[in-house]
């Protein structure tokens, strides 16, 4: 039996070139996009290299040669998912577009209207004229080898009849050797662990629905080929760039390899058009590469792109929290600003306390004035003291809670997003969300920051965000409100960066409960976790960096004992674990005896000396078998230099350690490798039962080989564990 399916179809294919030097920066990825009658757009194939000979994009016709035959005991169709796959096409899965008139479900089946294309995208408009639908996609091959995916859908209605949008989550097909996926996991205080299962019929998704992406936030999910790592096998990535509630998922049918998709989750009746407004679907970035360093680097690149000032050297920053917690006072603050001039902090930020009436977390959330019981002339006098010091001056608001003991709350109590008049949702913290999707609300904490950045000079934001956004409904509009919540936070940072050019903005959420490419196209910073223990910051910032870039990930050298953890670790390793991100302290550094605050200089001294040198480097990630070792890398894009990072992070089941690998470098070149900064710094860190030196653990090092370094390694030092220590390699 032939169907309207068995024709011809069209290809087309956009690719990104390699650049000039494309060993050191391999982008090159092309996409076919399929066209056929009856059908959206959709995705014949992913593939590494330029399409073609890389001059641009190409156009073929011809039969389909994937297009499946139809069986017995199923639709007229075979199921080929294309773009955004729906009922109509003959999709058995999720749909990817659902909407509704009246509380009546639709089922669209567009027709493809118009289409186009450059070297790098591809364009389309389709209609449903009977369900009164136009959408409009592109597929763009970006400069970093990411392909972008945005779609949008209109409610063409000539009548008053809303259109709600409840899903419109574009999909990619998976190529048929994938059969395992991994994504992130965790909690407060263990962010991003990396998890991973057979890639199975049925579908795997990773939602929120806490208005943001939460702590155990897929980050990416990547289908690969089985025993995929960070070095190799072929991995497909996929990341929506959304800061609100979402979802990011593989779907895989009896009768398909698979799709991995995304998109934002809508409550009902949260997205509402009337006739002629748009729904514009988060992006969804998706990347092709031979193993998870690979497509993170792409990730890092589109990052960088969006932030020129990442190429500056990254402030070393010193924040009040765990030096002094709620305990503010200006002659504490200015003492601890000494101290950190001191050892060559650039960045002096205060947290949490400073407002008014802010002695705990149980009030005056929201009151963003100064308290002048703490400050007798506000902030002037420590900020001048910060600034005349050298150092640039922070402060840590979060603009999008609010205390119901407070004076804003007292005097506007219809500004809390509550599920109707009688009740406010279940506390966190003693907080509750202020509703920005309320103007005069929006207006109010708007000008509070604006007015405050403006008087005190400040050059850094610590933007918190501490509770979930549960039962979110706007007494404003009486409607969910996440999505007009997230685009508030989106709007409010946009115009303050506008109004302050330079002034950089952190995304804290608990931690690390907000890290997306939609806050981080605005944000230059995160905090990846509230936990600063050098041994759980392992995997934390490894899974952080998947998406981040490591001068964007904030790593500071906290107390010891730690104070999430109660764990004791030298001052080595937790200066070795902060060394590749951007550099912070968050201790109590004025009981330091004049030695320790040596030390202290000694490892800020060491940091700025890496930044000069590897000011933005490709981060990569040693695999190995040992569940007791991790092997980082920072490594110059010209690759004539890198520190690795050996880490300990529990008893080793090696006896000694075996080898270590150090990925990433010139295979073909040859380089010394030697302890950064010296032996002596590293002297308690090795295990007390070792009988004899390491040959080569010297000032001088020794010269291997990068093939050696790359496929074979070099005997680590015997470190005791829960140490760390930090290789320098120069190419010789």
């Amino acid at each position: 039996m032939t169907t309207r399916y068995d024709m011809q179809m069209t290809t087309i294919t956009i690719s990104r070139p390699t650049t000039a030097d494309a060993q050191a920066d391999d982008t090159a990825v092309n996409a076919t996009i399929g066209l056929a009658e009856g059908r959206l757009p959709h995705i014949v194939s992913i593939m590494r290299g330029p399409a073609g000979d890389g001059s641009g994009s190409a156009v073929t016709t011809g039969p389909d040669p994937q297009f499946p035959q139809t069986l017995d005991a199923g639709l007229a169709v075979g199921e080929a998912p294309t773009l955004l796959p729906t009922q109509a096409e003959g999709w058995t899965g999720t749909p990817a577009i659902q909407v509704s008139r009246g509380g009546v479900e639709l089922f669209p089946s567009f027709a493809v209207t118009k289409t186009s294309h450059t070297a790098n995208a591809f364009t389309f408009a389709a209609e449903d004229g009977q369900a009164r639908l136009v959408l409009n996609g592109t597929l763009e091959i970006g400069p970093e080898g990411l392909l972008h995916v945005d779609v949008a859908l209109t409610n063409a209605s000539d009548a008053d009849a809303p259109l709600v949008v409840n899903r419109l989550t574009p999909v990619v097909p998976l190529p048929p050797q994938v059969s395992e996926i991994e994504s992130c996991t965790g909690h407060h205080l263990r962010e991003r662990a990396l998890q991973r299962q057979r890639l199975t019929e049925g579908v795997f998704a990773k939602e929120s629905r806490m208005g943001r992406p939460n702590f155990n936030a897929a980050t990416l999910l990547t289908a690969g080929e089985r025993g995929f790592g960070f070095e190799h096998g072929l991995v497909v990535s996929a990341h929506v760039a959304f800061s609100g509630n979402s979802t990011t998922f593989v779907e895989r049918t009896p009768y398909t390899h698979g799709v991995i998709g995304g998109g934002e989750i809508t409550y009902a009746g949260e997205i509402t058009l009337k006739p002629g407004e748009t729904y514009r679907a988060p992006r969804l970035l998706v990347a092709l590469g031979d193993g998870l360093n690979d497509v993170a680097a792409r990730f890092h690149a589109y990052l960088r792109a969006r932030h020129p000032e990442l190429a500056k050297p990254r402030p070393v920053m010193l924040n009040t929290w765990e030096a002094m917690y709620f305990a503010q006072s200006e002659g504490k603050v200015i003492a601890l600003a000494d101290h950190a001039a001191k050892v060559g902090v650039e960045r002096f930020v205060i947290d949490d306390g400073w407002f008014k009436g802010r002695r705990d977390d149980t009030k005056a959330l929201g009151d963003w004035q100064v308290d002048a019981t703490l400050w007798p002339e506000g902030l002037g006098t420590v900020a001048h003291h910060v600034h005349d010091l050298g150092m640039e001056f922070g402060l840590w608001f979060e603009p999008e809670m609010i205390s119901p003991d407070s004076d804003v709350a007292r005097a506007h109590p219809d500004w809390m997003l509550a599920p109707n008049a009688s009740r406010l949702p279940v506390a966190s913290r003693a907080q509750q969300v202020i509703d920005l999707t309320n103007p005069e609300a929006a207006s109010y904490v708007e000008a509070a920051i604006d007015t405050l950045v403006g008087e005190y000079h400040i050059d850094y934001i610590k933007w918190d965000h501490n509770r979930f956004l549960t039962e979110p409904i706007s007494p404003a509009s009486n409607r969910p409100a996440v999505h007009g919540q997230t685009e508030a936070f989106y709007a409010i940072v946009d115009r303050l960066r506008a109004r302050h050019p330079g002034l950089e903005i952190e995304s804290c959420s608990s931690g690390g409960g907000r890290i997306d490419a939609g806050a981080l196209e605005r944000c230059s910073r995160v905090w990846a976790s509230d936990c600063t223990d050098p041994i759980e910051r392992a995997d934390i910032q490894r899974g952080t960096s998947l998406l981040v870039p490591p001068e964007m990930i904030g790593e500071h050298i906290s107390e010891s004992p730690n104070h999430a953890t109660r764990r004791a670790t030298s001052l080595t390793t937790r200066a070795a674990m902060a060394f590749f991100g951007h550099l912070g302290i968050e201790w109590n550094i004025m009981k330091l005896a004049d030695a320790d605050l040596g030390r202290l200089k000694r490892w800020v001294d060491l940091y700025k000396e890496r930044r000069a040198a590897i000011p933005q480097g490709t981060l990569v990630h040693a695999d190995s078998p040992d569940p007791a070792v991790r092997v980082d890398g920072l490594i110059a894009p010209d690759r004539s230099r890198a520190v690795f990072r050996f880490a300990a992070v529990a008893s080793s089941e090696e006896y000694p350690y075996g080898l270590i690998r150090l990925p990433g470098l010139d295979e073909s070149a040859r380089y010394r490798i030697r302890p950064l900064g010296g032996v002596n710094l590293y002297a308690d860190e090795f295990s007390p039962n070792c009988r004899t030196k390491l040959g080569w653990w010297t000032e001088e090092g020794v010269v291997v080989d990068g093939a050696t370094l790359v496929q074979w390694g070099v005997r680590p030092p015997q470190l005791a564990p829960e140490h760390a220590v930090l290789i320098e390699v120069t190419r010789q």
